[in-house]
């Protein structure tokens, strides 16, 4: 099943271009795996649909030579990548186009293909399940105190008495360093005392803003 295509027609024209169309094809199939559910650019969408073909034309390259292999990883080590940080998401899709362009430039259509079907259906029902999603109920508080409070406990029982769970993710400071911005990971124990439990903390922070919401979606990097 995983002979080499290169072991029944040999590495020619035919092959070549055998190979590139599955690539094209399945890079396009990668693209549509990532965009499902997911807010991105044009340019990544296309970039990551090319890739494949990209890396596929590069191991025909280096097909059997040593001395054209170290040649293009040197060239590689010349290119500088700057971008800022990526998602989780975006990476493993990176890497999912790249592992696609390997086999089909090996050779290997079946396997790219079986591999593209099994890793796409296993990112899509991932994707729509709550695997690795925060737990029901969590939700992100956001308090703003005067710079002369200790926020070190100056909730802890507001927090025992309405919070299942409660966790201190950062704070920041705001207003020239006036004030502090404190953000929670929260669970309330019972919704119906949510805005009694945002008055508690109003008169503990002097009426400052108060924000409860879901969680930031930006947690959502490596």
């Amino acid at each position: 099943m995983l002979e080499s295509v290169y072991a029944q027609m040999g590495a020619g024209t035919l092959s070549l271009l055998l190979c590139t169309l599955a690539s094209l094809l399945l890079g396009l199939g990668v693209a549509s795996v990532y965009l499902y559910r997911t807010v991105s650019s044009k340019s990544f969408a296309v970039t990551l649909a090319l890739l494949p073909v990209m890396v596929q034309s590069v191991i025909f390259l280096v097909n059997g030579s040593l001395g054209t292999g170290i040649a293009v990883m040197g060239a590689f080590s010349l290119v500088r990548f700057r971008s800022i940080p990526g998602s989780a998401r975006e990476i493993g899709s990176i890497f999912f186009a790249m592992a696609i362009g390997l086999a089909t430039g090996m050779g290997y259509l079946l396997y790219a293909v079986l591999f593209f079907a099994l890793v796409g259906a296993a990112m899509l029902l991932l994707s729509c399940c709550r695997f690795g999603e925060p737990g029901a109920g969590e939700q992100e508080l956001k308090v703003t105190i005067p710079e002369n409070l200790d926020y070190n406990g100056l909730f802890d029982d507001l927090f025992a008495e309405y919070a299942g769970r409660c966790e201190l993710l950062k704070v920041r400071t705001t207003n020239m360093g006036s004030l502090f911005e404190l953000c929670y990971r929260i669970r309330i124990s019972d919704r119906k005392r949510e805005k009694e439990f945002l008055d508690q903390l109003r008169c503990r922070n002097g009426n400052l803003p108060i924000v409860l919401g879901r969680l930031s979606p930006s947690q959502d990097v490596l």
